[in-house]
């Protein structure tokens, strides 16, 4: 169990299974890992997040940093979103990492206003992508349901927890270079 409030708490470790197959050992071996917890397969904040983590990934490697992205979505559905992503996505549709981790789901992730202009800006690129058929729409009635609040964790090798950040809001998580920062420490 992760106490949420403390920097510091010792992950256990373990090996998650990514929706390839592969095997993601948390923590990672001489790695730091960006552990992220997103919403549901096809979730276009998710992915206008993600995509900022793509275009800066070789910055976030060099970095020492291993992403791992879980989706509180079955593999199936998150597959077929995620194939292009070049780091590890991990299905949790039983929600058990979000509850060890204190991950939580409430209407405020979408209520708030802080969060509608990166709310309106990633339906416009989301709708745009399905339209031209570069992405497929999200189910609608995603598992889980639509309320996810994003968290960042960030965790050396030895599974303690350098940094943690627990979302307001939808679009409420570290950009890059707060994550570059938090990993230079």
């Amino acid at each position: 169990m992760v106490a949420h409030e403390r920097v510091g708490t010792v992950v256990a470790r373990r090996e998650l299974t990514s929706v390839s197959g592969a095997p993601v050992p948390v923590p990672a071996p001489g790695y730091l890992v960006h552990l992220q917890f997103r919403r549901f397969a096809g979730c276009p904040v998710c992915s206008l997040h993600l995509r900022s983590v793509v275009q800066r990934y070789a910055e976030i490697e060099a970095a020492g940093v291993r992403e791992v992205v879980v989706f509180h979505s079955p593999a199936d559905e998150l597959r077929a979103h995620v194939a292009d992503l070049p780091f590890a996505v991990v299905a949790d549709p039983d929600k058990r990492l979000y509850r060890e981790f204190g991950v939580e789901s409430a209407p405020r992730s979408l209520l708030n206003p802080t969060a509608w202009p990166a709310i309106a800006a990633a339906v416009l690129r989301s709708g745009w992508a399905i339209l031209r058929g570069r992405e497929r729409a999200p189910a609608a009635v995603p598992h889980g349901g639509r309320f996810g609040l994003p968290a960042d964790f960030l965790i050396a090798d030895d599974g303690s927890v350098l940094a943690h950040k627990y979302g307001a809001h939808v679009y409420d998580q570290w950009p890059v270079d707060e994550l570059l920062r938090l990993a230079a420490r």
